[in-house]
């Protein structure tokens, strides 16, 4: 429609819908719970920008005032004030990140982490794993999550040499972390990691992997980096690495920082933070980092969590009856669909059992999630358009969302029931 103007009609390719074919969706705005179409239709939406939006589309505290803030200066070109509270308040929550950096996208925060971490170490190879997704940067495309799938790395325009350092291994199996790192144990730099997934649906850590790569990582004198793009403020504001009772030594966090304002950061331990310039040698930098607008939206985020624990509640009630909704719909349609949910986050694969790595994920049923988006598309709810990413609540949601967004979802499976029956036997007796 648009690839006339936009390189492939879009500019971020999972919004091509690609992965479910049809006609991509065309938003005007966006309010509350709800996303409108060009014919100014309603669709309750679980997209949420990919996470960021926890308080829904055009929030008052992100879309008054704003006249007020652009009169003082949108970008300075200087530090001010503003953004070392800011940092301040973030360490408070995530006390690992001891020294704060501000860029303005989460790609920008992984590429300069890893950077720190190699230069701190001066090792060059960096662990990853099949399935998480951390921004576009060379480093992080072969293997990734999300809609950047990228098998051939000519192809996708990644050098041999980018790829020479990056170590590819399983999520939630040590053993192959062991076997990529075999031989090459003293060149690791860091273990760059989601603890919790959130990019190949979403993957819970099995009970020791997470404490097995720290381990490792002490052990090989290396660093671990959380990316908590997704996870940060998703799971409270201590993030996933309070919840899982680890430290990592770097923490990348993303936009949901601004209320899905451009603003991301990285940090971690002081020591390791001071290879920076200008105490290190190490750039990273950027006229937007911690610009005063974007820095105003994070604080105003953090004012909102921070005043309203509630909130967290809210969410989980709400995500919750929506899981629970989708397991007894299942149990009664006599599907082996495991529904997963955690805080605001929901997901279900199209396979039998639960995803616990990018192995599993790719072996959930394409064809059907694409039916399924499109039904549920048909009946006004709005889905992300693959089946590696997941379905996000915010505040704005209610019951009554949730009970729509059931009776669409029983009514999708009714529409390809022929076709999930017999994907279902066939995984039962299979």
């Amino acid at each position: 429609m648009h690839d006339t103007t936009l390189a492939g009609g879009c500019d971020s390719p999972v919004r091509a819908g690609k992965a479910v074919g049809g006609t991509p969706f065309v938003q005007t705005r966006g309010s509350g719970a709800y996303a409108y179409d060009e014919a100014g239709a309603r669709f309750v939406d679980y997209v949420m920008a990919y996470g960021p939006l926890l308080f829904g589309h055009a929030h008052p505290a992100f879309s008054s005032g704003l006249d007020t803030l652009a009169r003082t200066g949108t970008l300075f070109g200087s530090t001010h004030g503003e953004e070392v509270r800011l940092a301040e308040r973030i360490r408070a929550h995530v006390p690992s990140m001891e020294r704060i950096r501000f860029t303005t996208t989460g790609t920008e925060a992984v590429m300069s982490a890893v950077r720190v971490a190699r230069a701190y170490t001066r090792r060059p190879l960096v662990l990853r794993f099949g399935g998480n997704y951390h921004g576009h940067s060379d480093l992080a495309l072969l293997g990734a999550g999300a809609s950047a799938e990228t098998a051939d790395a000519l192809a996708g325009g990644i050098p041999a040499a980018a790829s020479a350092d990056i170590a590819l291994a399983r999520y939630n199996d040590l053993s192959s972390v062991d076997a990529v790192l075999s031989s090459r144990e003293r060149q690791l730099a860091a273990i760059l990691v989601e603890p919790i997934v959130g990019n190949m649906g979403l993957v819970l850590p099995e009970p020791g992997f997470l404490e097995g790569l720290a381990e490792r990582a002490r052990r090989y004198g290396a660093l671990v980096i959380f990316d908590e793009v997704i996870s940060w403020l998703r799971l409270g504001l201590g993030g996933a690495q309070a919840r899982v009772g680890i430290v990592p030594d770097l923490t990348t966090v993303g936009k949901i920082l601004g209320g899905g304002f451009p603003i991301a950061a990285f940090g971690g331990n002081a020591e390791v933070m001071r290879v920076l310039a200008p105490h290190g040698s190490v750039f990273t930098g950027g006229t937007h980092a911690g610009n005063p607008f974007c820095v105003a939206m994070a604080h105003r985020t953090l004012d909102l969590l921070e005043e309203r624990p509630d909130f967290y509640v809210q969410m989980n009630a709400i995500a919750e009856r929506l899981a629970e909704g989708l397991r007894a719909m299942f149990r009664d349609l006599q599907l082996p669909y495991v529904v997963l949910q955690l805080e605001s986050i929901v997901d279900f694969k199209f396979r039998s059992g639960r995803v616990r790595n990018y192995d599993d994920a790719r072996a959930s049923d394409a064809r059907l999630f694409a039916r399924y988006y499109h039904e549920m598309r048909a009946r006004k709810i709005l889905l992300p358009p693959s089946q590696n990413e997941v379905m996000f609540v915010s505040t704005a949601h209610t019951e009554a969302d949730v009970d729509e967004t059931l009776a669409a979802a029983r009514e999708a499976l009714e529409r390809v029931t022929e076709t999930v029956g017999e994907a279902g036997r066939t995984l039962r007796t299979g």
